[in-house]
C-alpha cells in the first residue's frame, strides 16, 4: 500500500517541525502539529492551555519523579492519562480521515499498525541544534541553551517511554532517520517527498 501518513518525531532544535510543514505543503496535504492541541481540547472539554501543560513536554525527565508526581490511584487514570487517551483517539481519527503529516505526540506508535505509514525521526548534532534554538526561539530564561536542548530531549524520551514502552530516537523504531544538520532542511524535505510518492 502506498504511503499516506507521515509521522515525524524529532530532537529539539532539529527543525523537525519545519521539515514536516514544508513536506506537507509540497505534497499538498495537511500538517498537524500545534493544531492537535485545539482538536484535543475540543474532544476532551479541557482548555487548550491545560492541554499544553499536560502534553509531552510536561513529563519530568526522571521517570521516578513521574511515578511519585502522578495522581494515579489504585490503577486509575491520571489527568495526563486522560489527555493521552483523547490524543490517541484524535490522531487515529485524523489518520482515518485523510492523508497528512503528523508531528510528534507519539503518532508513530499510535499508528504503528497501519500499512500506509511512513515513520520518520529527525536528528542533528547538539551544537547545531543549540544554535538553531537560540536563533529561532531566542533566550527564554536564564537556562543555558545546551541545557534547554538536553532537558527537552529527556522529557520527550521519557514521555515516549512512559506511554509506548519503546525507546525514542532508536533507528530500528522508524522507517527513516535523517540528520537535518548534515543534510539541511530542503534535502530532508526532498527525501521525504520522494519516499512518500515512491520516487526515491
Amino acid at each position: 500500500m502506498a504511503n499516506r501518513i507521515i509521522t515525524i518525531s524529532r530532537e529539539f532544535g532539529s527543525a523537525g517541525r519545519t521539515i514536516g510543514r514544508q513536506t506537507a505543503e509540497r505534497l499538498g496535504i495537511p500538517c498537524y502539529d500545534a493544531e492537535l492541541i485545539q482538536k484535543i481540547a475540543e474532544e476532551s472539554g479541557l482548555a487548550s492551555e491545560y492541554i499544553k501543560e499536560k502534553e509531552e513536554h510536561s513529563v519530568h525527565a526522571n521517570p521516578l519523579v513521574n511515578i511519585f508526581m502522578s495522581d494515579r490511584t489504585n490503577g486509575g487514570f491520571s489527568m495526563q492519562d486522560y489527555v493521552w487517551s483523547v490524543q490517541r483517539e484524535v490522531i487515529c481519527g485524523i489518520a482515518q480521515k485523510e492523508a497528512c503529516v503528523i508531528v510528534g505526540r507519539c503518532a508513530d506508535y499510535i499508528l504503528r499498525d497501519r500499512q500506509d505509514l511512513l515513520t520518520v525521526f529527525i536528528h542533528a548534532d547538539i551544537e547545531k541544534r543549540a544554535e538553531r534554538v537560540e536563533r529561532v526561539y531566542g533566550e527564554m530564561d536564564d537556562t543555558p541553551v545546551l541545557k534547554r536542548v538536553k532537558d527537552k530531549d529527556k522529557r520527550r524520551k521519557t514521555y515516549h517511554r512512559f506511554y509506548t514502552d519503546r525507546e525514542w530516537g532508536v533507528a530500528q523504531n522508524y522507517h527513516v532517520c535523517l540528520d537535518s544538520g548534515a543534510l539541511g532542511i530542503e534535502s530532508c524535505v526532498n527525501i521525504l517527498c520522494s519516499l512518500y510518492t515512491g520516487q526515491a
